[in-house]
């Protein structure tokens, strides 16, 4: 049997973030799961990690991604392969830290539409004859979530740990893909995740922003597919 593959979305995003991954991936079981339960990263991966299979191939697309290596952190035994897209293994940035206090109290003022449409939308899509559909997706599964998550993953976001070094511990198949045209996670910080793991493979996709799973769903697909393939073959020889 394949290696099971859990998948994290990102800040106000849903398991339609990676709609197109689990229409493509047929061979092993997908499970897409919530990560808008608290406001700690740390606890965010406790309750992923509970749910999980003993071992599965792990991914995450920027705060799921974050969640993902806080995963590695906790319980790098159970983690059989580590896909990292458009994320950052740093800490919280002051600067970035303190524009989201005013974000946070537009949206428990009321204001979630207007704050992901004016603040946050904008930054994740490279243009493209797709990109207003996209957006009205990343708005409707902002929607779905609600206030509450977004002040809970805001504030799990300014909060957490550096995980650098739980990167330079995983020594498993890896990969880390990002968008060529991501502004908010740009490549070089992708550069530097992938020299961190002992066994990674670095996937720069053209045309993509901040949601390559939208917006390049066939290059996601291949990347994921050669990745799970890694992982399947070690864990044969195992």
């Amino acid at each position: 049997m394949n290696t099971p593959l859990i998948l994290l979305p990102g800040m106000m995003c849903d398991e339609r973030l990676f709609a197109p991954q689990r229409d493509a991936i047929t061979d092993r079981t997908v499970t897409v799961a919530a990560i808008d339960g608290a406001d700690r990263v740390a606890d965010l991966a406790r309750a992923v990690l509970a749910e999980a299979p003993p071992r599965f191939a792990l991914g995450g697309l920027s705060m799921g991604g974050i969640v993902a290596m806080e995963m590695a952190a906790q319980a790098p035994e159970r983690i059989a392969g580590l896909c990292l897209m458009d994320t950052n293994s740093e800490a919280e940035a002051a600067a970035i830290a303190n524009r989201r206090v005013p974000q946070m109290a537009r949206v428990a003022a009321g204001e979630l539409r207007a704050v992901m449409r004016d603040e946050m939308k904008p930054n994740y899509l490279a243009e493209g004859p797709r990109r207003a559909a996209m957006l009205d997706l990343c708005m409707a599964m902002a929607e779905a979530l609600g206030p509450e998550a977004f002040l809970r993953q805001s504030w799990a976001l300014m909060t957490r740990a550096d995980r650098q070094d739980a990167l330079r511990a995983m020594a498993v198949p890896s990969l880390v893909l990002c968008g060529a045209e991501d502004t908010l996670c740009p490549v070089h910080r992708h550069e530097r995740m992938a020299g961190l793991l002992p066994d990674a493979v670095l996937e720069i996709v053209p045309g993509a922003g901040h949601l390559p799973t939208l917006e390049r769903p066939e290059a996601v697909n291949t990347a994921l597919a050669a990745w799970l393939s890694r992982v399947d073959t070690e864990e044969a020889g195992r």
